[in-house]
């Protein structure tokens, strides 16, 4: 079955694919965990430590680890929230103040009557944060749609990024991807959040098959937990208006956020390192080349043999290692 037809029926029925690739020995060997390095916090600990910032966009949910004068701030995946990064924060709170917090139409911030959720609106959301927060300069991690994000705050706000650290995500010639049209065409008819997410939430089982997220975005069969489809899924359909948050998100990746972006990526002096993996059905493959050829300063490429797009959520180890790396505290 071709990647997307795969996508469209995910959107839709949930019916398709097969989970291709696993780590090779040799890669799970190479990921050592650093002697500060804990248990992540399970949901119910997630939950009791976000907090809301106030803005004019709405109240922005965050979790906040670590009390380092330099700031990290992670930007998730769609359809995930600040849950993806609970490893990488455990990890990375010894060395960084670390912040993650959920887009605006995803997770459990609640946005403003009336709110745009489109990447540009995510950007100026973004800086309000930091600014609320009291944060000068960060150091960007980002995954799928929340990378596409960290691009434009990066075009835009240069003067905010001290380092970024992109996983499998969007680039300007592959954005969106044409997998992900299908999705935008489910939201467009405002089916999306219904047809994808209410049948996972109920069948947890089925949310971690072949014919689910798990299969088409995560490299081991045992991923999403329950808790997390719990927490990424029930607030996207828990009311009328979230579905609508949830749909207009997928609208908004089309059309192309990234277009014209890489003259100013290419003046961008920010040391950035690019991890990819190889099993990812969505994004090209070509696309982390492009990226280490578009950023003058990149510190070049780790490919992650036959992970998929969310393994920064199943590998914390090796997101902190590359971060500690590109931070110079290795």
């Amino acid at each position: 079955m071709q990647r997307r037809e795969f996508i469209q029926m995910t959107a839709g029925a949930l019916a398709a694919g097969a989970l291709t690739g696993c780590l090779s020995h040799a890669a799970r060997r190479e990921v050592t965990p650093p002697s500060s390095a804990r248990a992540p916090m399970d949901a119910a600990a997630f939950h009791a430590a976000r907090r809301f910032a106030e803005t004019r966009f709405g109240k922005i949910a965050y979790v906040e680890q670590g009390t380092a004068q330099s700031a990290a701030l992670f930007l998730h995946g769609f359809p995930l929230n600040s849950f993806q990064w609970r490893g990488a924060l455990d990890r990375l709170s010894p060395y960084r103040r670390c912040i993650a917090a959920d887009f605006l139409g995803l997770g459990y911030t609640q946005v403003a009557a009336g709110q745009s959720v489109a990447p540009d609106a995510q950007v100026a959301m973004l800086v309000a944060l930091l600014d609320q927060l009291s944060i000068t300069t960060v150091d960007l991690v980002a995954n799928d749609s929340g990378g596409a994000i960290a691009q434009l705050l990066l075009a835009r706000h240069p003067q905010r990024v001290r380092t970024l650290l992109l996983t499998n995500c969007d680039v300007e010639n592959d954005s969106p991807p044409p997998a992900v049209l299908p999705v935008i065409a489910q939201a467009r008819a405002g089916r999306f959040a219904d047809e994808t997410f209410l049948p996972q939430l109920a069948n947890k089982a089925f949310a971690r098959s072949t014919q689910g997220i798990g299969g088409l975005c995560y490299t081991y069969p045992n991923h999403p937990t329950d808790e997390a489809i719990d927490c990424y899924f029930a607030p996207l359909v828990s009311s009328a208006s979230r579905k609508a948050l949830t749909n207009a998100y997928a609208l908004g990746l089309e059309p192309n956020p990234l277009a014209g972006i890489e003259s100013a990526l290419k003046r961008c002096t920010v040391p950035t390192r690019i991890v990819w993996g190889t099993g990812d059905t969505i994004f090209s493959p070509a696309s982390p080349d492009y990226l280490a050829r578009t950023f003058a300063h990149s510190r070049g490429i780790r490919r992650v043999e036959g992970a998929k797009l969310f393994f920064p959520e199943e590998f914390p180890d090796l997101v902190a290692e590359e971060a500690r790396q590109l931070w110079g505290l290795a």
